[in-house]
């Protein structure tokens, strides 16, 4: 019997798994194992830094295998659940978005005081300046982005301990920049802000709240 001049080929084999692309489920759950193990002292912070920027970069699951590959397997006691987010951060996550935008042409905008930040927020700065307090404020989801747009203006954004961030704008021109080593690790499982966007001719400054001092008063002579 003689095979079909006109028959079908066979399919190309499968990729392996390891050279599959990724989706943002895939990154987030090994961003979250980096965390607990810096929380844990497996890694250190800037260590944690370098691997979360690499994490966000990946593209396929070889790309992730390096990064948790020297961590301990994973354990928890038997019988145990583990709390949802808004269960370990009640003050801080859930509540209907207060404001999704804030734009500043040639003037000031600020968001402060008690808010709910959007899983989405939009910060636009064109000869003016934006400035977003967190200090106070709740997350509507457990991760939120802040896309900050400076065209030859300033945004300030201000995000409380409690909360990790991660920065991957775009400075052109300008500096798109986060300030704030040498403070505390967030506990495990804490609110992410993820901050992206181009500081073009402008600039873009993630930092941790100020640190209020302690003023002394002397004693008046008798």
């Amino acid at each position: 019997m003689t095979e079909r001049a006109d028959q079908e080929p066979d399919p190309p084999a499968p990729l392996p798994a390891h050279h599959r692309r990724i989706g943002d489920r895939e990154r987030h759950a090994v961003t979250e194992r980096l965390r607990e193990a810096a929380g844990d002292g497996y890694i250190d912070l800037e260590e944690l830094q370098e691997r979360l920027d690499a994490a966000f970069a990946a593209r396929t699951q070889a790309d992730l295998v390096p990064l948790t590959r020297d961590l301990p397997e994973e354990t928890a006691p038997v019988g145990t659940v583990e709390p949802a987010p808004a269960q370990l951060f009640p003050d801080r996550i859930g509540g209907t978005p207060t404001s999704h935008t804030a734009v500043a042409v040639m003037s000031g905008s600020d968001r402060k005081g008690a808010w709910v930040v959007p899983t989405e927020f939009n910060a636009v700065a064109v000869m003016g300046g934006v400035d977003l307090d967190l200090t106070q404020a709740r997350l509507q989801t457990r991760e939120v982005t802040i896309r900050a747009w400076a065209v030859m203006g300033g945004i300030d954004i201000v995000v409380p301990e409690d909360m990790a961030i991660v920065v991957d704008g775009v400075g052109c021109m300008g500096a798109f920049e986060e300030n704030h080593r040498n403070v505390p690790q967030p506990p495990p499982g804490a609110p992410i802000v993820r901050v992206t966007g181009l500081a073009l001719m402008g600039g873009v400054t993630v930092k941790r709240p100020r640190k209020q001092r302690a003023f002394l008063t002397r004693r008046p002579r008798e």
